[in-house]
C-alpha cells in the first residue's frame, strides 16, 4: 500500500494561493466549512496550511488587544502573512505509509507533495481511520482489543 491509495487530488479539494487576501481565505473557509486549508504558491509549491486560529491571532495585537483593522486591511493583506510553513508539514508521495499515519495523528489532513515539492493533494485523517477500521483483521493482524468497563476511566 502507498500514499496514492488515500490521495484526494488537488482538483477535488479547496486550497488557497499565498497571494490571496485574508478576506478571500476567510470566505473560502466559510463556504466549504473548513477549519484549515492548504496554501500553495502560483507555481504549485506547497507553502503551508492556514487555520481559523491563524486568522484570529492575526487580528489579536501582540496577544492582548484586538487590532483596530479596517476592512481594507483584510482585503489587502495576503495569506502569506499568516501562514506558518512548519505547521502541517507535507509528506512526499513516495514516503512510507508510516510517515502518513504518524503525520495524521496531529493533523486533520496531511498535504502531499511530489519529489519537487509540487502540491498534489491531501489525505484526510478520517479516510485513514475508515480504512484501518474496515480492515482491522488484515491491516493490523497483531491488534488485540481489551474490553474496558466504564468504571475504569
Amino acid at each position: 500500500m502507498n500514499i496514492a491509495f488515500f490521495l484526494l487530488p488537488k482538483s477535488r479539494i479547496a486550497f488557497l494561493y499565498d497571494d490571496c487576501s485574508l478576506r478571500q481565505g476567510l470566505e473560502k473557509m466559510k463556504h466549504y466549512g473548513y477549519t484549515a486549508i492548504p496554501v500553495i504558491s502560483r507555481d504549485n509549491k506547497y507553502v503551508g496550511t492556514v487555520s481559523e486560529g491563524d486568522f484570529l491571532w492575526y487580528l489579536v495585537d501582540d496577544g492582548k488587544n484586538i487590532k483596530r483593522s479596517k476592512i481594507s486591511d483584510i482585503e489587502n493583506t495576503p495569506i502569506s502573512r499568516i501562514v506558518h510553513p512548519k505547521k502541517n508539514p507535507p509528506v512526499g508521495i513516495t514516503s512510507p505509509i508510516e510517515d502518513l499515519v504518524t503525520s495524521s495523528i496531529n493533523q486533520n489532513f496531511v498535504p502531499v507533495v511530489d519529489d519537487i515539492n509540487n502540491f498534489i493533494g491531501i489525505v484526510t485523517r478520517s479516510d485513514i481511520l475508515k480504512y484501518y477500521y474496515s480492515n482491522l483483521g488484515t491491516a493490523m493482524p497483531d491488534l488485540t482489543f481489551i474490553r474496558a468497563n466504564a468504571s475504569d476511566f
